[in-house]
């Protein structure tokens, strides 16, 4: 029996394999090897909305580019967001591949150079007095950790955060997330995990419009107040699916009410630190001081899992207790890895490289909303570029997977997030000529759905 039909809670975090428009790709775009492969890997990997069965195989990966089992490379601008200094990267495969060679592992009670010389430059680089670092295998792992360290630190187990945010997909971090895909059906979660609606200029529950007032804020205010004995406010930094920037001040009112009621700021920046959006981290663009900073993803290169929180000093708080205590948690080959991307980022120029493209791209974009009445809006950070899509004022989430599935066909990659938001997440080693060519892709693709073609 088919499964049913995917509802549009299901596509908050992005495409889903249940659609009848990827069964029409795949049958289209798969030759029989693949399709072998393919069947395989549905034979023996356990089915989930955003995996498997998956779309396609791929035999390798470089630069922006991913090669599939057809020899057909695909520009990859969604990536994971593991991908800010390309796909294999030369000198992070080295960095990785010469650590072998020296130490492969080192187990707890012990400890190595290149894990204490990584948290030594993510302190070094972190805004204010973050300079205390525990590593994790994953940024779940690491969103763990920081719940943890928040409860020995206040004395306190609940927190604040946001409905529709997303901060790993562990029974802890579905708690504190809140996108339906991951919670519904699950059962209890953890208590104390109350949320509150996100910042979204535009669309504001709150009634706001055109000036945003900040009673987003103020709510948050008035949950803190309620409660009483709140550990933490946890947050993304910035909605990187749907790429929402909170209003101005936002940040600056949240850091002013946590202090005044002495609950920590956790600020998950998993996806979009190490420059996605044209600064090493995120929360620089409102100079505002988290007192944790979790990040990952990208933080391996798109070589090895790695991430971390990032802490207050004074946040040293429980020397008799285990707050990751995870195998990989001082992986040699990991901080090699992380080494060896924050080297390509500063000696390359890659966070000027995210700013100046970024704005190539929002200028573009915006040209192309002026021609395409299916363009609602365009938004973006540095090279963190959201593209919402509306067909007389609802969501045109049929034309979005549409418009997806025509890339892909055309040799471009990307999510689809809410759906009906074009997220394009390029590596920032990208060139101008390669952005333009596949914002030509996207342009067409948007003029076909806009006028599809009718029976011949």
């Amino acid at each position: 029996m088919d499964p049913p039909g995917p509802t549009p809670t299901d596509r908050a975090e992005g495409d889903i394999n249940l659609s009848q428009q990827r069964r029409q790709w795949t049958d289209a775009h798969v030759d029989e090897n693949t399709a072998r492969i393919l069947a395989d890997d549905a034979r023996w990997f356990l089915h989930q909305s955003l995996s498997t069965p998956c779309l396609n195989v791929l035999s390798g990966c470089e630069a922006i580019y991913l090669i599939d089992q057809q020899g057909r490379r695909i520009m990859d601008f969604h990536g994971n967001s593991v991908h800010q200094v390309g796909h294999a990267n030369p000198r992070v495969i080295e960095a990785v591949k010469t650590q072998l060679d020296r130490l492969a592992f080192c187990p707890r009670r012990y400890t190595n150079e290149p894990a204490i010389e990584l948290a030594s430059k993510l302190s070094q680089l972190a805004p204010g007095r973050l300079n205390k670092v525990l590593f994790a295998p994953s940024g779940t792992g690491a969103i763990g950790i920081a719940l943890k360290l928040a409860r020995h630190a206040t004395r306190r187990f609940k927190t604040v955060s946001m409905w529709d945010s997303f901060h790993g997909a562990s029974l802890d971090a579905i708690s504190i997330g809140g996108e339906s895909l991951f919670r519904k059906d699950v059962g209890p979660l953890l208590p104390g995990t109350e949320h509150v609606p996100p910042p979204t200029p535009g669309n504001c529950p709150f009634g706001c419009e055109g000036t945003c007032t900040l009673k987003c804020a103020e709510y948050i205010d008035y949950v803190l107040t309620r409660e009483g004995d709140v550990a933490a406010v946890v947050a993304e930094t910035m909605r990187c699916t749907t790429v929402v920037p909170p209003p101005p001040g936002y940040w600056r009112a949240v850091r002013e009410i946590c202090d005044r009621h002495g609950a920590l700021l956790i600020l998950d920046e998993i996806p979009i630190a190490l420059g996605r959006t044209g600064h090493m981290f995120c929360c620089e663009h409102d100079d505002i001081v988290p007192d944790m900073l979790v990040i990952g993803k990208g933080l391996g290169g798109g070589v090895f899992p790695m991430a971390a929180v990032i802490a207050r000093e004074d946040l040293d708080v429980a020397p008799d207790r285990a707050l990751g205590h995870y195998t990989h948690e001082k992986s040699p080959l990991g901080a090699a890895a992380g080494l060896a991307t924050i080297r390509c980022i500063e000696e390359d120029g890659l966070l000027e490289n995210a700013r100046r493209l970024g704005s190539h791209a929002l200028e573009r974009l915006g040209a192309m909303q002026a021609d395409h009445p299916l363009i609602a809006d365009v938004r973006g950070l540095g090279l963190l570029l959201g593209v919402e899509l509306r067909r007389d004022g609802h969501k045109a989430t049929h034309e979005a997977e549409q418009i997806m599935y025509a890339c892909l066909s055309r040799g471009l990659s990307f999510k689809v997030s809410d759906g009906n938001v074009l997220t394009l997440c390029p590596p920032l080693t990208i060139q101008q000529d390669q952005l333009d060519e596949a914002l030509d892709m996207v342009a067409e693709a948007i003029g076909q759905a806009e006028h599809p073609a009718g029976p011949t």
